[in-house]
């Protein structure tokens, strides 16, 4: 059972003070967006955000829903593809979409992870890049600052930086099954 309440990022913040950490878990979706080598697309996370210099997939925390709307794998698949178009530029429909994996992190947080359609490395360095540049003329920080492809859990490890909690499992499992996905 889930129960909802908004928070900002002020919640998110005392989960770094020791003495005053709250569990506070949350439900989140990202997409694991593969490219035509193999590769893994993973983005840091701007000085802006709460998790400044953080390694993770593009994503996103989810809205409580409204009373007559339904949180279902559909409604989190186009917040997915609503998260992708956001910090990477890249425009994938909802439908395309399709359940990867699910995690349960460090607070409790419960992460639903789509998986896209392969892509080019240049298309998705293309469309970060023309996203930051637009975002910046607009005097916007985008949320990912930096983007990079990894294969393994030593690529990730190879960045340099903190990760999200739930990413070296989905690099093990990205190298496990590669394009295939899970299983194929």
């Amino acid at each position: 059972m889930l129960s909802w309440c908004r928070a900002t990022y002020r919640l998110l913040t005392l989960r770094l003070d020791a003495e005053h950490a709250v569990p506070a878990p949350s439900v989140f979706v990202t997409v694991a967006q593969p490219t035509t080598d193999g590769a893994l697309l993973v983005g840091r996370m701007a000085d802006s955000t709460v998790a400044s210099g953080r390694w993770q997939l593009p994503g996103g925390t989810i809205e409580p829903p409204t009373a007559t709307a339904r949180l279902d794998q559909e409604a989190s698949a186009r917040h997915a593809a609503r998260e992708l178009a956001e910090e990477v530029g890249l425009t994938v429909a909802h439908e395309e979409l399709t359940l990867w994996a699910v995690t349960r992190g460090n607070w409790g947080n419960f992460g639903l992870h789509f998986r896209s359609p392969a892509q080019p490395i240049t298309t998705l360095e293309d469309a970060h890049l023309s996203l930051t540049t637009r975002s910046r003329a607009q005097g916007l920080i985008p949320e990912l600052d930096r983007i990079s492809f990894i294969r393994s859990q030593a690529d990730l490890a190879g960045l340099g930086g903190p990760t999200a909690d739930f990413m070296p499992a989905l690099a093990a499992l990205h190298s496990r099954y590669g394009q295939s996905g899970i299983g194929g």
